[in-house]
């Protein structure tokens, strides 16, 4: 895991930050995804029918995988300093490949940029890579650009970035 302090945000840029563990997507997990997001498509919620499909069994659905996000950006990079953090958006995002119940996914990241923002924030970008691994084999399951903000604690004033 790469810890970084806010203050040190330059000091990172362009640099890769690590990966995330691999991470298996079960059949629940896109039952449960399903259930959360009205989204019951035969090819994510149907085994049987999926069988015989294009993908020969169930895939996770793509904004399942975007949604493990948080969690294995947090496995890979910390930031001391902060006390909230706020997503932006994505930017480029990419869906490669289908990620098919079973497969193990994990997730790089680079940090592309980091400026300071007024009222104490910091606004990241960082550049992410799920990857996923079934039979055997790896590939790009996605990619896709982060946009965070980051707010410093009130204990570490930022300095505010000139007019």
């Amino acid at each position: 895991m790469t810890i970084t302090h806010v203050r040190d945000l330059d000091s990172v840029v362009g640099r890769f930050l690590g990966h995330s563990e691999w991470h298996e997507i079960t059949q629940r997990q896109v039952d449960l995804f399903a259930e959360a997001t009205w989204d019951h498509q035969w090819i994510h919620t149907d085994p049987e029918r999926a069988a015989a499909g294009p993908y020969g069994q169930t895939i996770a659905h793509g904004f399942l995988t975007m949604s493990l996000t948080p969690t294995l950006l947090a496995e890979i990079w910390r930031v001391d300093g902060v006390d909230m953090t706020v997503n932006q958006g994505m930017d480029n995002l990419r869906l490669r490949a289908p990620v098919p119940v079973g497969a193990k996914v994990r997730m790089g990241a680079d940090l592309l940029s980091a400026r300071t923002r007024p009222r104490g924030y910091h606004e990241v970008v960082v550049k992410l890579v799920w990857e996923l691994e079934h039979a055997g084999r790896q590939k790009k399951a996605a990619t896709a650009d982060l946009t965070i903000l980051l707010r410093q604690t009130a204990a570490d004033p930022v300095p505010q970035p000139a007019a």
